[in-house]
């Protein structure tokens, strides 16, 4: 028997409220692991409660058949719960997302032209910016990143509407591209900003327990993160697209 049929099993023997409780914690976490980036006009509380949901619907259609352990299938149905209350929210003006658009544009050009990562100082003179006015856009739109780079990851939350729209070998050839282009572009990223993407979304680090590693501020953090996804963002925009 494997490990996803054995869990099934253990969680056919707590009650519903059992497993709520045992999620808890993970729900939680997700919350405290995005409203570091996130506005004041987010509330942890909305986000617990959007999370609870999400485990909810976790819990009513999870399938041990499928391979993947309950936690990390809840883990994505956890977090997209909460970035679709974000989405519903609209708490992010329109300039803040311009302001995004206007920055991957940027880097794109000076990227095509130099035929190498961009450094800060070239996307500030790009834009007619000092560095101190380019690190304070990257902060006011690290928020908005948070939803791109759910935009951009092909493992991100899916509804089941969108689930029963996408069989058939062409949307899975168009992803298993997408995922390759994305991991190259992850690939060719600056040192720093990778480890900080790894450190953020795959060790689950706080941007404080980050700036502890590298050895500077969790703001500082908070802007290469955000630099590394309109990096990430320029790349892919054959894939995105730059709506606002």
């Amino acid at each position: 028997m494997n490990m996803a049929a054995i869990y099934q099993e253990a969680s056919e023997q707590l009650t519903y409220e059992e497993m709520v409780a045992k999620h808890m914690p993970l729900v939680k976490r997700v919350a405290y692991h995005l409203i570091a980036r996130m506005p004041n006009s987010v509330q942890l509380d909305d986000l617990v409660q959007a999370g609870m949901l999400g485990l909810l619907e976790a819990m009513k259609n999870y399938d041990a058949s499928k391979g993947a352990s309950f936690e990390t299938y809840a883990r994505i149905r956890i977090r997209g719960s909460m970035i679709d209350e974000v989405r519903r929210g609209d708490w992010t003006p329109r300039s803040v997302y311009h302001k995004a658009r206007l920055l991957a544009e940027a880097m794109r050009t000076v990227e095509n032209r130099e035929q190498r990562a961009a450094r800060d100082e070239e996307v500030a003179a790009e834009l007619g910016l000092d560095l101190a006015s380019y690190n304070k856009i990257l902060t006011d739109t690290s928020g908005c990143h948070v939803l791109s780079y759910d935009d951009l990851s092909a493992d991100g939350w899916v509804s089941d509407e969108e689930e029963g729209m996408s069989n058939g070998p062409l949307p899975e050839l168009q992803k298993d591209l997408f995922k390759e282009g994305l991991s190259d572009a992850i690939a060719n990223l600056p040192e720093r900003e990778k480890l900080v993407l790894s450190l953020y979304y795959d060790d689950e680090f706080n941007l404080r327990e980050i700036g502890e590693v590298l050895g500077v501020s969790e703001a500082r953090v908070c802007q290469i993160h955000a630099q590394a996804l309109t990096r990430l963002r320029s790349k892919m925009s054959d894939w995105v697209g730059d709506d606002e």
